[in-house]
């Protein structure tokens, strides 16, 4: 079977879309398909870095193409950039032929609208794999007027796209909701959560020990916030926790990722002059296990308005070094459908705006010990082996490979949450 995959990011970009579709890619490379990938010669958080224009990697051929780099500092150069990768996309696929089935992913936003119309024209099955979902994240993040005739054009390519696909795979079940709500089959929506990296992840002793000595760490609490840096993910709570913890000299704020938010928590701290806040840019796959398994907690956090709409996956890692989780959003999302399984974790849950139960909650946390048993027990459940495994079952049965595979088959989170977690998230604790 041909199968092509197109997104932005991909081997060896270090953002979330990339690592999960280059995981998807080489697991169905590994069964025998021919797989080829169209992704942006530049590193998504990094433009200056670049990746050779063809490369072989696990079975996989990778073609990238050219892209505008005018940074991210304005949207309309966001803009730019995100729609000169969509015209070099276009003109590479003028000359790949057919493909029995393509995989569209969501970066950049509205990339599958390009996947489906190459489908209609060329044959073969679309499958949409909705990492987040575009309008409805620009109007939520009022970056968009909903009203606006931009939005309406980008609603119609949305619409286009999950007409189009035979298969669409969404990360949670509000998201699955939100989907159906625009007129979708239930039937061909699958909830796939992404993965935990279990091939290279999971908690070192050593390697934590490693790390905490190589940033002046070693005696210190170290609370960590791992990931991309969004409007999507407000850390503003988490900042003002840190200015009112300066005076805990052995409580550390760690900050390691990047993207559009990133230089306002550097600038945060430079304005308040706080040394407890520790900034670090997105670490390599390969060191990913020291980093994580260096932090004695982690933030884990969810804007209010997009639930369903983008799904912070840092968890499913987090949860593979088991370590303790503190959570800042809305209690009914998909990181409260995982706390309500895991009883007795150390997971616990703060609103957006209260920067003082941050920091009473981080005192009372420091009784847990890391790794955490109970929640790296939970987080078996998200591990890359079943998860990437279900996803290639789910392309070969659209090609007729496998059985088919119904929607229930990959929801491994609860379809409603008990009262008792909602009742139990006002105090603070799962």
């Amino acid at each position: 079977m041909r199968i092509l995959l197109l997104n932005q990011c991909f081997y060896p970009d270090v953002v979330s879309t990339a690592q999960h579709a280059s995981d998807l890619a080489s697991e169905l490379a590994r069964r025998g398909h021919e797989v080829t990938v169209v992704a942006s010669r530049r590193a998504y958080n990094d433009a200056s870095t670049t990746f050779p224009k063809e490369e072989v990697w696990h079975g996989c051929r990778i073609s990238r193409v050219p892209c505008l780099a005018l940074g991210k500092t304005a949207k309309w150069r966001r803009v730019m950039n995100f729609g000169s990768f969509f015209v070099s996309c276009a003109l590479r696929l003028l000359f790949l032929g057919r493909f029995d089935v393509v995989i569209g992913l969501t970066t950049p936003p509205l990339i599958s609208s390009l996947a489906a119309l190459f489908v209609r024209l060329t044959g073969g099955r679309f499958v949409f794999w909705v990492m987040d979902l575009n309008p409805d994240e620009a109007v939520a993040a009022g970056w968009l007027d909903e009203r606006s005739a931009a939005a309406a054009v980008l609603k119609s390519l949305l619409s286009a796209s999950l007409r189009a696909s035979e298969g669409i795979v969404v990360l949670d079940r509000f998201m699955r909701d939100r989907v159906i709500a625009k007129g979708v089959s239930a039937e061909k929506v699958w909830v796939i959560p992404p993965w935990s990296h279990s091939d290279v992840v999971e908690f070192d002793e050593s390697a934590r020990h490693a790390f905490r000595r190589t940033y002046n760490l070693a005696d210190k609490y170290v609370v960590m916030y791992s990931g991309n840096h969004t409007p999507c993910h407000p850390l503003d709570t988490i900042l003002e926790s840190a200015r009112l913890a300066r005076e805990y000299t052995n409580l550390v704020f760690c900050f390691v990722g990047g993207g559009s938010e990133y230089p306002k928590v550097v600038e945060f701290a430079r304005k308040h002059n706080l040394d407890n806040i520790l900034c670090l840019p997105y670490q390599p796959l390969a060191r990913l296990s020291a980093s994580l398994s260096a932090a004695d907690m982690h933030f884990v956090v969810m804007g209010d308005p997009f639930v369903g709409i983008v799904h912070t996956c840092k968890i499913y890692n987090v949860m593979r070094v088991g370590a303790p989780v503190l959570y800042i959003g809305p209690a009914d999302s998909h990181v409260g459908d995982i706390a309500s399984t895991c009883t007795g974790a150390p997971m616990f849950h703060v609103r957006h705006g209260d920067a003082g139960q941050v920091l009473q909650t981080i005192l009372c946390g420091a009784r847990y010990s890391v790794p955490d048993a109970a929640i790296r027990v939970a987080g078996d459940r998200f591990c890359q082996e079943a998860l990437v495994s279900k996803f290639a079952d789910l392309v070969e049965a659209l090609h007729g490979l496998a059985p088919a595979i119904g929607v229930d088959d990959f929801s491994p989170v609860p379809e409603k949450k008990s009262r008792s977690l909602a009742a139990s998230a006002q105090a603070g604790h799962w």
